[in-house]
């Protein structure tokens, strides 16, 4: 099975997220966590995932593992390249969401392309949608959303050209909501007049699940698309209308479980709340971790007279208790005490005998799943939209739930467990 699509996401949940959508679509899909080594197995799949993260380092960084992923997956013979970042576009004026697709573009030699390349963020089951180039989360603009107060790339704009632009060379186009209407063949006579105009980029109004699959059908050619979950999607749906065959699932392993958060979204501190009301929990307090306090046994002993009630572990809490956290800490220490933590923590438990670990947040996930070591996972069935289970590709199989801050029902942990053992 030769793969047709190549992903290269910032952050492990979000590509999770991406992957779990392709595989509700009937598409096989693999994650590697990190750009492959030259001995890393490849399992046969349609799709190839490579998970970075990119998304807060320096953009010189985020350019160089992209790039290294980009020619990884070229080795691999994918036939297109999707450069994967959050539906709510998160970045600072600085990147990285615009080098490194420029970077992706140069490598790709999409300047000599037909058409220019799309952003579109859209995600309009969970509520991002895209309409006369600005970004809404839900009803809101993206500028008045949560993320405006993010700590560490509030979005104050919800206008995604502005966005780009600061980013990067130049000022990228707009496929407007009314050509989008008119379906695959005018997105992409659009797409090819803007490429005509000098522009390299364009973005591309969605506000339903019938213009991403407009939008899926007017690239399919496209050697870069850049874009949030949804877009794959799309991508999907003319794939597999084209007589494609779909796959089966792999399922998680049984054993005992866990919960492991470190997002400080609003969602994710909803759900934690509601976990903790009828599950143990144990709080990651980062001023004793900088103290050399042993929280990690005190978890690892908690978690183990536990386990049958699936316990939570969790550092989540609100912006103000995080920055009151950084200003003593500083960002980056205080970051990677809690990281460094939830790594330690995910080993001891898998050496209790846990099996399936639900983790919340982006850079929680990418530090449990390199914690375990672990270089692949299959994509396994969602639980939510755009929050599948996966399985470790390496001995012992462990089932990962790697959740977006910003996703999931409230009752989200209850739920993964739950249906898997129905």
């Amino acid at each position: 099975m030769k793969p047709w699509l190549g992903v290269i996401a910032d952050d492990y949940t979000g590509a999770t997220d991406l992957a779990g959508m392709l595989v509700r679509m009937g598409v096989s899909a693999v994650q590697f966590l990190g750009v492959p080594s030259s001995d890393t197995p490849v399992p046969e799949s349609q799709c190839l995932v490579v998970a970075l993260k990119s998304r807060s380092i320096p953009a010189e960084q985020a350019v160089e593992q992209s790039l290294a992923a980009a020619r990884w997956l070229a080795g691999q013979g994918v036939e297109q390249v999707f450069f994967k970042y959050c539906s709510t576009f998160d970045s600072t004026a600085a990147g990285n969401i615009g080098p490194v697709a420029e970077a992706l573009a140069a490598e790709l030699g999409t300047a000599q392309a037909p058409a220019a390349t799309i952003i579109c963020p859209a995600v309009p089951e969970n509520g991002r949608t895209i309409y006369q180039g600005n970004l809404f989360v839900g009803s809101a603009p993206l500028s008045e959303s949560p993320m405006r107060h993010h700590p560490l790339t509030p979005m104050t704009d919800s206008s995604l050209q502005r966005l780009f632009a600061a980013q990067a060379s130049d000022t990228p186009g707009l496929v407007a909501h009314a050509v989008v209407r008119q379906g695959s063949a005018a997105i992409r006579e659009d797409l090819r007049r803007l490429h005509g105009e000098g522009r390299l980029f364009a973005v591309v109004d969605a506000i339903d699940a019938d213009d991403l699959a407009a939008i899926g059908g007017a690239i399919t050619d496209a050697p870069l698309v850049t874009g949030a979950a949804g877009l794959a999607v799309g991508m999907a749906h003319a794939r597999l209308s084209t007589g494609a065959p779909a796959t089966t699932p792999p399922n998680p392993p049984q054993g005992p479980a866990a919960v492991l958060s470190g997002s400080c979204s609003v969602a994710t501190q909803n759900q934690v709340a509601r976990y903790k009301a009828h599950h143990p929990s144990f709080e990651i307090d980062p001023h004793r971790l900088a103290a050399g306090d042993d929280v990690v046994a005190e978890a690892l002993a908690f978690a183990q007279q536990s386990l049958a009630d699936i316990p939570l572990i969790y550092s989540s809490a609100d912006p103000q208790q995080v920055k009151a956290v950084q200003e003593v800490l500083g960002v980056e220490r205080s970051a990677s005490l809690i990281e460094s933590a939830f790594a330690a923590i995910a080993r001891g438990l898998v050496a209790l005998g846990v099996r399936r670990l639900i983790v919340a947040g982006g850079e929680t996930s990418g530090a449990v799943v390199g914690g375990l070591g672990t270089a692949a996972i299959e994509i396994g069935r969602e639980v939510d939209p755009g929050v599948p289970w996966t399985v470790s590709v390496e001995e012992p199989r462990i089932g990962l739930l790697l959740k977006s801050g910003n996703f999931g029902s409230p009752d989200i942990f209850t739920t993964a467990i739950s249906e898997l053992d129905d």
